[in-house]
């Protein structure tokens, strides 16, 4: 069976994937499986450098094909912020998913409302000699001002789909794996994933 590297260490991130390509007859490897701890300074300017950079680190340091993502959370009011800042959004070190989303609530304070946001992913899939390949997801939605659910992670209590009245946190995991950015990515990656594995 063909083995396709996970290059993330964010289990929220992982268990969704997982239940995306389920069906295909991959094997999904994780770092942690391979005792790896690669650290890639995200210093690229696009969701899409990012990506490519993360996956090609992972696919150089194990010869695997290799999938990473980088999605950010883009809020109107504040002109696209966080957007590639996202996981980084809180002025405190060692701040974590509850700090951003009380720091991102904060700087939203005395804006109108409703907050239009929006989630977007992009994929990079990357052999170590070949150019990265790209899909992209995107989640329209809005910033409420109370947390709701227990589900997700990240900024997904705060970030509300309108259609259906309930926030990212709110949803099973297969209703998110039917409209989340990431989802939509990764869906959009599969025809990419399955020829690479083919050539591969």
């Amino acid at each position: 069976m063909s083995k396709l590297l996970v290059a993330t260490q964010n289990r929220g991130k992982i268990r969704e994937i997982e239940a995306l390509l389920a069906d295909l007859k991959i094997e999904l490897v994780t770092p942690l499986q391979l005792g790896l701890n690669i650290e890639v300074d995200e210093t690229g300017q696009t969701y899409v450098q990012n990506a490519a950079l993360k996956a090609l680190a992972f696919a150089k340091a194990t010869g695997m094909l290799a999938l990473a993502d980088d999605s950010g959370l883009e809020v109107d009011a504040l002109g696209g912020l966080p957007g590639l800042h996202s996981a980084r959004f809180a002025p405190q070190p060692g701040a974590q998913d509850a700090d951003r989303r009380a720091y991102l609530l904060e700087r939203l304070q005395g804006n109108p409302r409703p907050w239009l946001a929006r989630f977007r992913c992009v994929i990079a899939v990357a052999r170590e000699a070949e150019r990265p390949r790209f899909a992209e997801g995107v989640c329209q939605g809005e910033i409420i001002p109370e947390e709701r659910g227990q589900n997700g992670f990240g900024y997904d209590p705060i970030f509300l789909i309108p259609d259906l009245g309930k926030t990212m946190a709110e949803l099973s995991m297969e209703e998110k794996n039917q409209l989340s950015h990431r989802a939509r990515a990764v869906l959009a990656a599969r025809p990419i994933l399955v020829e690479m594995l083919d050539k591969g």
